[in-house]
């Protein structure tokens, strides 16, 4: 009785304390509203009037940076920040809200990228888009309702942010990146830049200007025609593989501005599954897209997209800016991407083992490009069995002399659905057993290694 007399004291007196303790804060926080409180206007009655106060509001870089230094200690943003500062400590986050960054492009990327940045504490955040809210993006958008619909994404974002984070200072402008619009969008010493615009002719212009301005930026690639989340990565442009849009702006930027790498990027591994479809005009018939174009080089045909993955490059691109600003080192992983020269040591290796194993190299059906497609494609740079890198960086060919291709069934040709990577002393083990041995003692590397091997049909066909 007497224990059972004990638990409720204890549950009563945790009680009382929550309570007392909700109280207070509700006490702060309506103290705070009451100073606040202004009359509001309806964001989307008067776009021009709404884009007019917004860039009146904007102060000095300086200016603002020295207020948002304090706010962590206002007792409703320091509890809003409470785990952030638990994660970095006080005078990381205080980096972070000290922070201006600017998002172009608030689609279904920079949407969640700059609600993202703004829960983290930013202190300070330019939001330009041109483009309006409409129904058919709406499964992309990180905040944007049915009532927002018709409303420019950049005033639709300012309108739902000031009721998240009212301490940050935020600037929404209705623009479309170029030239004459590079110094007001680019000014006030940003301390970052999210490239989140998917044409390339004003991708390209934006990234460029990034670099001769000496501005930390990063730049989103292809979010379209992917389903797997697992295959994103971030890294220099120069190693994002697979993505025509990427392949498009190094081009591009070596071409016109003699830029060959050092700008970071959020792309996918993955193959694009669909390509844009066809556009047709207002009477159905398919016709050429540019006849339609709100500026030259704009994208009138769409991509088919699936809303998660959009989503996902924006929360990758937030994570990633913040930790920058906090000054947290995260090592991302590494993406795959051999020298030509070690690709052909890896082919080269494999037809030596073929006339040691079996005698003869005229079963090996596959080339260079097709090796490459192996390694990166179907095993993202690993060995199938214990999943140890075959390379990580920049390494010289020592670095694979314990590394090989060897036939997943001894009894098929060495092709492409039929290679594995392993160790040496792996695939010598491996050969000298049957499939039906490795599937009946083990089951799950078995279908593990099946099912990958199964991706060569569904990108080659059967």
């Amino acid at each position: 009785m007497v224990e059972k007399l004990k638990c409720l004291v204890l549950v009563g007196g945790g009680a009382l304390l929550g309570s007392l303790s909700t109280i207070a804060l509700l006490n702060i926080l309506s103290r705070r509203v009451a100073k606040q409180i202004v009359p509001a206007k309806p964001i989307g009655s008067n776009v021009k009037e709404c884009i007019s106060v917004s860039n009146k509001n904007l102060g000095s870089a300086a200016g603002n940076r020295m207020a948002n230094l304090d706010l962590l200690r206002d007792e409703i943003v320091s509890e809003h920040l409470t785990r952030n500062i638990q994660f970095f400590g006080q005078e990381s986050q205080k980096k972070v809200t000290g922070s201006f960054v600017v998002v172009i492009g608030l689609g279904g990327v920079g949407s969640h990228a700059a609600s993202m940045l703004l829960r983290s504490g930013i202190g300070r955040l330019l939001l330009v888009d041109f483009d309006q809210c409409s129904i058919n993006s709406l499964h992309l958008h990180f905040l944007a309702t049915r009532e927002d619909v018709g409303i420019p994404k950049a005033l639709c974002l300012k309108k739902h942010f000031q009721s998240i984070f009212p301490e940050c200072h935020i600037d929404a402008r209705v623009l479309l990146y170029d030239a004459s619009t590079e110094e007001e969008i680019l000014s006030g010493q940003p301390d970052f830049v999210l490239d989140c615009i998917d044409n390339i002719d004003t991708k390209v212009a934006l990234l460029a200007a990034c670099v001769r301005r000496g501005l930390r930026v990063l730049s989103a690639t292809g979010a379209g025609a992917r389903a797997d989340p697992t295959r994103i990565r971030v890294a220099d442009l120069r190693e994002s593989i697979n993505d025509p849009l990427s392949r498009s702006v190094r081009h591009r930027l070596r071409r016109d501005y003699g830029i060959e790498g050092g700008i970071p990027v959020v792309f996918s591994l993955e193959k694009p599954k669909a390509k844009l479809l066809p556009f047709r005009g207002p009477n159905g018939e398919e016709e050429n897209p540019s006849n339609y174009q709100i500026v030259p080089g704009f994208r009138v045909r769409i991509i088919p997209v699936l809303g998660t993955i959009p989503a996902i490059f924006g929360q990758v691109m937030a994570s990633y800016v913040v930790t920058q600003l906090a000054g947290i080192n995260v090592q991302m992983e590494p993406v795959v991407n051999l020298d030509v020269d070690l690709y052909r040591t890896l082919h080269q290796r494999l037809i030596e083992h073929e006339e040691i194993v079996y005698g003869t190299s005229s079963q090996v059906q596959v080339d260079i490009e097709e090796v490459m497609y192996i390694v990166k494609e179907l095993w993202h740079g690993r060995t199938c069995r214990h999943q140890t890198w075959i390379v990580v960086g920049v390494i010289s060919l020592t670095s694979l002399c314990f590394k090989c291709l060897s036939r997943w069934d001894g009894t098929k040709p060495a092709s492409l659905s039929n290679l594995i990577p392993l160790k040496f002393t792996e695939a010598g083990e491996h050969e000298s057993r049957t499939l039906n041995e490795i599937k009946e003692n083990e089951p799950e590397f078995f279908r593990r290694v099946t099912s990958v091997l199964e991706q060569v049909k569904t990108d080659f066909g059967p």
